[in-house]
């Protein structure tokens, strides 16, 4: 069951008829659970989709074809799909790393697909963090000065930012590693390093980008139990592209793609209801 959404009307008083192309919007996200219906803020909505990649005379890929997602404040959420479907793609877009050839997208009430640059940089700094698969720590620099320079991106004093790094470095279990090198850490810890870096600004959304690619399964069980507890404790929606199941399971929701499209946008406490009775039904016959 795909979740819907309502319209609240555009921000400064404008009615539910507000134009789609006006800057400000708030709409709620309605999941149905097997607890019952759910109601949120629609923190990140894509309308529409469409990518086109030209990789020669009369040769292109459509990584987006029409693609539409809401996001609700405060979810976990997985994107999956085969190797070519656009997921990845598609968070690109939502994370403003990329501009789609035709569509909207919308975080936190705001349209944000044709910001300047000047303000898609400010954006990037405070609204949103990134997981990379390969971690993307600087070599050279400690884990404390890994989380310290995305905080001094964002306008912090050196000061500050040392001090909201070690913050974010015991949020994820590694404050006594803070002065070790990259090289130094394993794989898990690098990308715990990676996951405090993200939350340092303490933005609104977290984009990973197959978080748990580059790593060994007990290594991924962590990371996946340190997202999740990060999620729920501060309320930070966290969007995984991923082909790992573990990833999915721990998920409130898990959207399929394939070949540019969404193609199913299920509540995985809904997808785990209707397959216990299935087994049930199964069991009866």
């Amino acid at each position: 069951m795909a979740p819907g959404t309502s319209d609240t009307g555009a921000a400064g008083g404008q009615g539910a008829g507000a134009p789609s192309d006006s800057r400000t919007r708030h709409t709620r996200l309605i999941i149905e659970t097997e607890e019952g219906t759910k109601t949120m803020k629609t923190i990140v909505s894509v309308k529409s989709l469409n990518k086109r990649y030209e990789l020669g005379k009369d040769n292109y890929v459509d990584a987006l074809r029409g693609a539409t997602v809401n996001i609700g404040s405060g979810e976990m959420v997985a994107i999956m799909g085969p190797s070519g479907c656009g997921k990845s793609t598609m968070l690109h877009m939502m994370g403003c790393l990329d501009t789609p050839d035709s569509g909207e997208i919308w975080l936190n009430g705001r349209r944000v697909d044709d910001l300047s640059t000047r303000a898609t940089t400010k954006l990037l700094r405070e609204e949103i963090g990134f997981i990379f698969q390969g971690f993307n720590l600087v070599s050279t620099m400690t884990a404390l000065d890994n989380v310290a320079l995305a905080a001094q991106y964002a306008g912090k004093s050196r000061r500050e930012s040392q001090t909201m790094a070690r913050e974010a470095l015991e949020a994820v279990g590694l404050a006594e590693r803070a002065a070790h090198r990259p090289s130094e850490l394993s794989g898990g810890q690098q990308q715990r390093v990676a996951i405090a870096r993200a939350l340092v600004n303490k933005p609104a959304v977290i984009m990973g980008d197959e978080p748990t690619g580059n790593l060994d399964t007990a290594s991924s069980a962590e990371v996946i139990d340190m997202m999740r507890e990060i999620n729920l404790l501060t309320g930070t929606t966290f969007i995984l592209v991923t082909h790992d199941p573990d990833v999915a399971a721990a998920c409130d929701r898990v959207i399929h793609m394939r070949d540019g499209v969404v193609t199913d946008d299920t509540s995985r406490l809904v997808a785990a209801a209707a397959r216990d009775a299935e087994r049930d039904l199964e069991r009866v016959a």
